[in-house]
């Protein structure tokens, strides 16, 4: 299902010389670079009531008229999903994720998707790509993810998101008792062996990864991380690269490991944690429409809190210091 797209215009002299996508984009702020090309590729765009294509060179003053196509999210379906909303207005919504809720459906998951509940939430979704995702969370990832409730926020978050303005910042609980935090940058891309897996590898994305260490435990280090970059399983690639696993990741984690001198409770909660032990709790970006810097933060969810505080009490009890 498609939507129709009908726009008019008159390209502004200040744009005089520039590439026509890039005066488009000028001209139409609420739509994508991206989708301005598509419509001029399908030549859906006309200039002074002509074809033109998209590197050709504007003097200002020209008319544009757009007859364009737009697809309508349809194939998803929408679904009564409970969903905690800590942010809505009419640009925006802020939703914190628990952990085993999948963000997008794919092969295997094509219900009970984050995506199902925001339609179900907010129908108008159906007219913004993916309903108005713009990052993601992994499935056993919690914690906060923002939507763009209309075309103008998608492209505004899509633009801070490539221009690393956005800040999203997480608590994880590793293995192993860090010195200090640092910034690992190295690149990562697709397992060479394992497709399914993400590594550190020469020729993948770049991604920078920062942390500071929040809390030290016998064996295990509470970090507060920050990315600047937003490549696939990042936070735990990078730091399993560098020896000090997420608890409880299933993929990247290895075997279960029990400190030497650990109590019941501690081998028991280690034992029973099966997700990463990751939490998106804070989130900071500017307002589409407002200019507004606006952060929100969210609270470890119960498991996480548990983790913790079993590892805060084993340290206690062992009268070490943090």
């Amino acid at each position: 299902m498609n939507r129709h797209v009908q726009l008019e215009g008159r390209i502004p002299a200040d744009q005089a010389g520039r590439r026509l996508d890039q005066a488009l984009a000028a001209l139409f702020p609420d739509y994508s670079r991206s989708r301005l090309q598509q419509w001029l590729k399908r030549g859906e765009v006309r200039l002074d009531g002509g074809p033109c294509k998209a590197r050709q060179r504007v003097v200002g003053g020209e008319q544009v008229t757009v007859e364009a196509e737009m697809p309508v999210e349809t194939e998803v379906r929408a679904q009564a999903i409970e969903l905690a909303v800590v942010h809505r207005d009419d640009d925006l919504l802020v939703i914190d994720k628990p952990a085993g809720l999948v963000v997008h459906p794919a092969a295997g998951n094509r219900d009970g998707t984050l995506q199902n509940a925001l339609l179900h939430l907010d129908p108008d979704l159906a007219q913004v790509p993916r309903a108005g995702i713009v990052h993601r969370l992994d499935k056993d990832t919690s914690g906060l993810l923002v939507v763009a409730r209309n075309l103008a926020a998608h492209k505004s978050l899509v633009e801070q998101l490539q221009a690393r303005t956005v800040k999203r910042e997480y608590l994880a609980v590793v293995q192993g008792v860090l010195p200090a935090g640092g910034t690992i940058e190295a690149n990562i891309g697709r397992h060479p062996r394992d497709r399914l897996r993400m590594a550190v590898v020469e020729g993948g994305k770049p991604a920078v990864t920062h942390y500071r260490v929040e809390e030290r435990f016998r064996a295990h280090s509470l970090l507060r991380v920050r990315l600047e970059t937003g490549r696939t399983h990042q936070i735990r690639v990078h730091l399993a690269w560098r020896h000090s696993p997420l608890v409880g990741d299933p993929v990247y984690g290895g075997r279960l490991r029990i400190p030497a001198g650990a109590g019941a409770a501690l081998a028991q909660v280690l034992r029973a944690f099966r997700r990463q032990a990751l939490h998106a709790t804070r989130l900071e970006l500017q307002h589409p429409s407002s200019g507004e810097v606006l952060g929100w933060e969210s609270p470890l969810p119960a498991d996480l809190r548990a983790l913790v505080e079993t590892l805060r009490a084993d340290r206690d009890a062992a009268g070490t210091q943090d």
